[in-house]
């Protein structure tokens, strides 16, 4: 159900409410570039994001209309899907999804990873006037996470991979440890954590475009870029890893260098 349309930049901007099968009600967003049928890239936002927050404060939409890219943006959570204690905590539960298919009793349903990879592409290739065999991921911090983890345990579902601020080492660091504790338990952290992926011998389809501030709170306690370094190097994985002095977390940041991203997807995606 399309909730409202926008023009926006030659193109439009809709955004759409699904009782999905994978997760229960679920909110999303379309932004459909002027001309023909376009590559699609997932764009996938951080803790306490709603599937507006991409698509509002990124400003990516004029340099997707100039490019021909589609940009999709989801929910991070469930939202109907309730369980006792889920916004104790801004890390955790409601808004903190992780972007994995939940295995605990308390949590099952929120199938995050089957909705991102599989139900909301099936649902916007059917729905829009976009194209079905060329699909870009970004995330930002939680998101960020998840776009290369979701890549890397879904080879060839997508051409491009980039990220602003991932965690990426989530099985180290306090965020990663809650989230993959109550959606997890005690099994499978490493089928989640972009490093462990890479050590396993997963690799993505091209090169991994990140940038990182360096002025960000979370740098040394949640991010841990080095991590991913060493391990792309290991893996012999191809990395472009961009650090920026003065900048923080936040969209301030993601708005500087969305537009470097659309083009790193662009020139991928053909």
């Amino acid at each position: 159900m399309i909730r409202s349309s926008h023009a926006c930049f030659g193109g439009t901007q809709h955004f759409l409410e699904v009782d999905a099968a994978s997760v229960g009600p679920m909110r999303y967003t379309v932004y459909l570039p002027p001309g023909p049928p376009a590559p699609v890239v997932y764009c996938l936002a951080g803790l306490t994001c709603t599937e507006e927050t991409f698509a509002i404060k990124a400003g990516a939409q004029r340099m997707a209309a100039e490019l021909g890219l589609a940009l999709v943006t989801s929910d991070t959570s469930p939202r109907a899907r309730r369980v006792p204690g889920d916004d104790a905590d801004w890390a955790f539960g409601q808004g903190a999804g992780f972007y994995l298919d939940a295995t605990t009793p308390a949590y099952r349903g929120w199938n995050l990873e089957t909705w991102i990879v599989h139900e909301l592409p099936a649902l916007v290739e059917a729905e829009m006037p976009v194209a079905t065999d060329r699909r870009g991921i970004l995330g930002h911090s939680m998101g960020g996470h998840g776009a290369m983890s979701l890549a890397l345990r879904n080879p060839g579902r997508y051409t491009s991979v980039s990220a602003f601020a991932p965690i990426a080492a989530p099985s180290e660091v306090p965020w990663g440890k809650k989230a993959f504790a109550g959606y997890l338990g005690d099994e499978g952290w490493a089928e989640h954590d972009t490093c462990a992926l890479l050590a396993s011998g997963r690799r993505l389809a091209a090169r991994l475009l990140v940038d990182q501030g360096l002025a960000d709170n979370f740098l040394d306690t949640q991010l841990l870029p080095e991590r991913l370094e060493l391990a792309c190097a290991a893996a012999g994985q191809p990395l472009t890893l961009r650090r920026h002095p003065g900048y923080d977390h936040g969209y301030w940041f993601v708005q500087s260098f969305v537009a470097d991203h659309l083009r790193f997807h662009a020139d991928l995606l053909g």
